[in-house]
């Protein structure tokens, strides 16, 4: 199967490594896989702060870039969400054979945990990774891409991990993209009750499928000097007894 990774702004800019630890699970897994670099952003900033158009453009790009590929794994329930559910709303904008395109190349992104459960049927990735673990699930990938308890069930077959329940879990952090800058206040105040719920774990470790959530719950545990880091799903399945 060959399957292009599409690492997001967020990951490209910030958070490198979680394209790396992607292409290393799926390589394991016996994926033959492609970065392709004309790839640019999924354009859901824009679309989400009144600018369809320019998301439309962007739009445009993805599926000429992703066009040929089986299949287009994503480490952001976000990002995956926004192709699957937006493209479709915005097909009727753009040019003539546009709305073909998305068509024919949404329903082949999927978010990491998806692809792993639902294409290769894999729920042990050989993972080892020693450490008591809590596992935020998004508002996109909990209530857009619906993922259920795929990644619980990969975080599960983790050899060496505890996996503690987070209470609350199903509620937003707080950062929704422009929603943590036009309403500071509220997001501050989400994110504070996320972190308290976080802390009632005993959880070292915070995983998610999306580093823009992990961002904002990371910078509270972070100046709050909890000693709890964050670590993005994949980079958990990344991990062999070699490197826990």
């Amino acid at each position: 199967m060959r399957v292009a990774l599409f690492i997001t702004c967020v990951n490209d800019t910030l958070f490198p490594g979680t394209g790396r630890a992607t292409v290393s699970i799926l390589r394991r897994l016996g994926c033959e896989v492609d970065f392709p670099a004309a790839q640019t952003c999924c354009g859901q900033m824009h679309v989400n702060t009144g600018y369809p158009e320019e998301g439309v453009r962007l739009a445009r790009r993805f599926t000429e870039v992703f066009r040929d590929y089986d299949a287009v794994v994503a480490p952001s329930g976000s990002c995956a969400a926004m192709v699957r559910e937006q493209y479709p709303r915005l097909a009727g904008r753009g040019e003539e054979g546009f709305a073909q395109e998305v068509a024919r190349v949404a329903p082949k992104v999927h978010e990491l945990s998806e692809f792993l459960v639902d294409v290769l049927g894999v729920t042990d990735v050989g993972a080892y990774f020693p450490h008591r673990v809590a596992y935020h699930p998004t508002c996109h990938s909990l209530r857009g891409l619906g993922l259920g308890d795929r990644p619980l069930a990969l975080l599960g077959n983790v050899r060496g991990l505890e996996l503690l329940p987070l209470p609350g879990a199903e509620e937003c952090c707080g950062f929704g993209g422009t929603f943590s800058v036009k309403n500071p206040e509220v997001s501050a105040a989400m994110c504070a009750t996320k972190v308290g719920n976080v802390l009632e774990t005993g959880a070292e470790v915070l995983c998610a499928a999306d580093n823009s959530c992990l961002m904002h719950i990371g910078g509270m545990l972070g100046r709050r000097e909890t000693g709890v880091r964050t670590m993005h799903l994949a980079e958990i399945l990344a991990r062999t007894e070699a490197r826990a």
